[in-house]
C-alpha cells in the first residue's frame, strides 16, 4: 500500500501512528491502554481486543455494554476467521405476543426489544480459541477499571448528559429504575473529569471471567436475568441465554482496486458496504472532481441500502441470495441506474446507533478487527439491578410485518447493523478497519475504503477526511469542510442537504495497516476521544 504520510488534500489534526511489537486502536484511551497492557503482559492481538471490548463496557457505557452483541473479523496464523456474535430474540416472544401487549410496531426501550446478550460468549470463545491468556486475566484491566473507578471522557460525558435527560422523559417503570440508580449521580450524568465506579460491574466481569462466561448463561447471572425479567414483565429466560452461541462464520469479500475488501455475512449488514464498492469500481474517479464522486457515491450508497433492507435477515430463517448481491452483474445492473441527478430507491430510513468499533494488532502477525454494540446508546434502558449489565434492544430492527425475511420470530437474529471491516491483498493480511455509528457504518467504510484505494491517503488522513451520511430519501447530512460549492452542487443534483453542524453523526473510525516493510501503521478517530496505544 502506498501513501506519503503529508501528502493528502485534508488538513489533518494528527498524523498517523507507527509501532512495530503492537497497537491498539480504539475511541477511548483508558481502553486502548487496557489492551496494550495485556499485550505487554504476553496476550496477543486477541487477547488484546477482548480486554479493550471489555474496558468499553466500563469506560464508554454511552455505546456499549456486558449486555451487548458483538462481531469479530481474526486474522490468526495466515488465515482468516469471522465470529458472529449475536443473539436471539427469547422463546416467548412473538408477532403475536407484541399485539397482545398493545404494540403495532417494535418498541425502542423496554424489555420488548431485548435480545439475547453475545458479547460474553464472544469474549470466551475468541480468547479460547485463539488467546495465550485466561479471561479472567484478560478482563482484570476492565475490573480495576470499574472497581476502582476512572474519570469520564469528554464524548462519553456528552452523551451520557443527553441520554440521561432523553431517559427521564420517556423511561417510565420498575424496569427502568435501575438505569438512573446504575449509571447516574441522583440523575445527573456524570462530568467530564468525574470519577465513576461500578462495583457491580466489577463483580459480573469477575464472575464472567472465572466461569468463562458460563455464570452469564447458565449460573448465577443468568437466574438473576431471569428473575429481574419476571418481575418487570420481560420474556428473556435463563433458558434462552444457556442455549445461546457463538457462530463462527466465512467472512465475504469483493475485490476493489486489486484489494480484497471483506465483511461478515449476514445477518449484520456488511454487504451494504461492499455492495456499494462494487458498484463505484466501475469508475474511474481519478478523472473526476470531487462534487461528481460525492454524487456516485451518495447513489451507490442508497442502491446498496435498498437490497440491505430487501434481503438482511438471520440466514438461518431465510434465503439470502449473497452471490447473486455480490456479483459484477448485479453491481452492473446497479451501476447503469444513476444517473446526472439523485434518484429514489425507496431504501426506507435507517436510524442512529450507538457502538464502539477497535482494531488491534501484535508482533506475530495477529490482527482483530472488532465491534461490540447495545445500539442506541445505553440500548433498552434495562439494567439488571447490582450487576452493571445495560441490555441491549436489538429487536428494535425487527420488522413486524410477518411476510418479511426480517420479520420477528422466536430464536431469530435481527438485522444488525454493526460491522467489522477487514483488508487483504495476494492472500495477506493489510488489516482490521471499522466505522461504527449505526446505518453510518457501511458508509463510512466505503469512504475510508475510498480515502485509502482510490486516493493513497495514510490512516489518519482517511479517517480525518470529510464525511457524508444518507439519511432517508434524498436527504444528506455532510460535513461542513467539504466546502461551499460541493454542497451547491449537490442541491443542484436534487440531493436534499443538510450541513450538519455535530459531527458525532458521521461514525467514529478506526484502521490499522501492516505494512510491507511488517511495521504497524494506525489512525484513530478525530470525531471522539480517540487514542492509539502502541508498543
Amino acid at each position: 500500500m502506498n501513501f506519503d504520510a503529508l501528502d493528502y488534500p485534508y488538513s489533518s489534526r494528527r498524523t498517523a501512528v507507527y509501532a512495530r511489537r503492537g497497537m491498539v486502536a480504539t475511541s477511548q484511551p483508558l481502553a486502548a491502554a487496557a489492551g496494550l497492557q495485556v499485550l505487554q503482559q504476553g496476550g496477543n492481538a486477541i487477547d488484546a481486543a477482548v480486554a479493550t471490548a471489555a474496558a468499553l463496557t466500563v469506560v464508554e457505557p454511552t455505546s456499549n455494554g456486558i449486555g451487548s452483541d458483538s462481531f469479530a473479523i481474526v486474522w490468526h496464523k495466515g488465515q482468516l476467521h469471522g465470529l458472529n456474535g449475536s443473539g436471539v430474540a427469547p422463546a416467548g416472544i412473538s408477532l403475536g405476543e407484541l399485539a397482545r401487549r398493545g404494540y403495532s410496531e417494535m418498541p425502542k426501550f423496554g424489555w420488548m426489544p431485548v435480545t439475547v446478550p453475545g458479547t460474553p460468549a464472544a469474549w470466551a470463545d475468541l480468547v479460547e480459541r485463539f488467546g495465550n491468556l485466561t479471561l479472567r486475566q484478560v478482563l482484570d484491566p476492565a475490573i480495576i477499571l470499574a472497581r476502582d473507578g476512572h474519570p469520564v471522557s469528554p464524548t462519553a460525558a456528552k452523551y451520557w448528559a443527553l441520554a440521561a435527560k432523553r431517559f427521564a422523559s420517556a423511561l417510565e417503570g420498575p424496569e427502568f429504575e435501575h438505569w438512573f440508580k446504575t449509571f447516574t449521580f441522583d440523575g445527573r450524568a456524570p462530568k467530564p473529569g468525574e470519577t465513576f465506579r461500578s462495583a457491580g460491574h466489577a463483580r459480573t466481569l469477575e464472575l464472567i471471567g472465572q466461569s468463562g462466561a458460563k455464570a452469564f448463561y447458565e449460573g448465577e447471572l443468568a437466574e438473576e436475568i431471569e428473575r429481574f425479567a419476571r418481575e418487570t414483565g420481560g420474556l428473556l429466560a435463563k433458558a434462552d441465554l444457556a442455549a445461546h452461541r457463538s457462530d463462527w462464520v466465512n467472512p465475504v469479500s469483493i475485490q476493489y482496486r486489486g484489494y480484497d475488501v471483506w465483511e461478515l455475512p449476514p445477518n449484520g449488514q456488511g454487504i451494504v458496504a461492499l455492495m456499494a464498492l462494487n458498484i463505484l469500481k466501475g469508475y474511474d474517479f481519478s478523472t473526476m472532481d470531487v462534487r461528481e464522486r460525492t454524487h456516485l457515491q451518495l447513489e451507490a450508497m442508497k442502491l446498496a441500502f435498498a437490497d440491505g433492507k430487501r434481503h438482511i435477515a438471520d440466514p438461518r430463517h431465510a434465503e439470502i441470495p449473497l452471490d447473486m448481491l455480490l456479483s459484477d452483474e448485479h453491481a452492473a445492473q446497479q451501476r447503469d441506474r444513476i444517473g446526472e441527478t439523485a434518484l429514489l430507491p425507496d431504501p426506507g430510513a435507517p436510524v442512529l446507533g450507538g457502538t464502539v468499533y477497535l482494531a488491534t494488532a501484535d508482533g506475530e502477525g495477529n490482527m482483530v478487527s472488532y465491534i461490540q454494540s447495545n445500539y442506541m446508546g445505553f440500548g433498552s434502558g434495562v439494567v439488571v439491578p447490582n450487576t452493571g449489565i445495560a441490555l441491549q434492544n436489538r429487536g428494535h430492527n425487527f420488522s413486524m410485518d410477518p411476510a418479511h425475511k426480517n420479520a420477528l420470530a422466536p430464536g431469530k437474529r435481527p438485522y444488525h447493523t454493526i460491522i467489522p471491516g477487514f483488508l487483504t491483498k495476494d492472500g495477506a493480511a493489510v488489516g482490521p478497519f471499522g466505522v461504527m455509528g449505526g446505518f453510518m457504518q457501511p458508509q463510512g467504510h466505503v469512504q475510508v475504503m475510498m480515502n485509502t484505494l482510490d486516493f493513497s491517503m495514510n490512516p489518519q488522513a482517511a479517517l480525518d477526511a470529510p464525511r457524508w451520511q444518507w439519511m432517508q430519501d434524498n436527504q444528506v447530512s455532510i460535513e461542513e469542510t467539504y466546502g461551499a460549492d460541493v454542497i451547491e452542487d449537490l442541491r443542484r443534483r436534487g440531493h436534499e442537504v443538510d450541513v450538519a453542524e455535530d459531527v458525532g453523526g458521521f461514525g467514529r473510525g478506526q484502521i490499522i495497516w501492516r505494512t510491507e516493510e511488517g511495521t504497524l501503521v494506525g489512525g484513530t478517530e478525530p470525531r471522539t476521544d480517540g487514542s492509539i496505544a502502541a508498543w
